[in-house]
């Protein structure tokens, strides 16, 4: 679940995957964590890997690597 507090247009939003949450946020801060979010989920379907059965190092990792410059 991503969750962003810099929202202050008043607009709700809201994207969902089978296995994430992202929920408000400025249009810029919910599109950064919309992007990081589902490329993530790429790079572990990409190892053969599901969310559950990574370390928490190798998901820092995968973010930090998924997560737009």
């Amino acid at each position: 679940m991503g969750l962003g507090f810099d929202n202050d247009d008043g607009h709700r939003r809201i994207t969902t995957g089978e296995q994430f949450a992202v929920l408000g946020g400025s249009a810029e801060t919910h599109e950064r964590m919309t992007e990081t979010v589902v490329k993530t989920f790429e790079e572990l379907k990409q190892r053969g890997k599901q969310l559950n059965e990574v370390r928490p190092t190798e998901l820092a990792e995968i973010i930090k690597k998924s997560a737009p410059k």
